[in-house]
């Protein structure tokens, strides 16, 4: 079993910041391409950033310039710092992980797209 818990959520006015963060845990072993998507209210799920397993990263292009995906293998965590925050930006905010998973004896199975519960992220204008 693979578990994400997000955290960082919340109320800020514009022009602040916040910081999304994504723990994983479970039987893991490697963790591929992270992502950050989100969906406004009426609207369809989209892609902020992304950061491959080498670092490479890729925005869209509402979150560059603005916001900064990371990641830290050692703690299997991943960040969404955002800043100069638009009311555009309140949406709920998933964590999406590509995993390879592996058995009780450590052996990799497969690799699935796992997601996060969402957090809610609000800017007030």
């Amino acid at each position: 079993q693979v578990q994400l818990v997000e955290s960082g959520g919340g109320l800020v006015q514009a022009g602040g910041s916040l910081r999304l963060s994504c723990a994983v845990s479970g039987r893991i072993f490697n963790l591929n391409t992270m992502s950050w998507y989100r969906q406004a209210p009426g609207k369809q799920r989209d892609l902020v950033a992304s950061i491959t397993e080498g670092g490479t990263t890729n925005y869209a292009d509402a979150a560059k310039g603005r916001f900064t995906i990371s990641r830290d293998n050692a703690k299997k965590t991943k960040y969404l710092q955002m800043n100069n925050l638009k009311s555009q930006d309140t949406a709920v905010y998933f964590c999406v992980v590509d995993i390879t998973y592996s058995d009780f004896t450590g052996t990799p199975v497969a690799v699935k797209d796992y997601w996060g519960q969402g957090t809610q992220v609000t800017v007030s204008s």
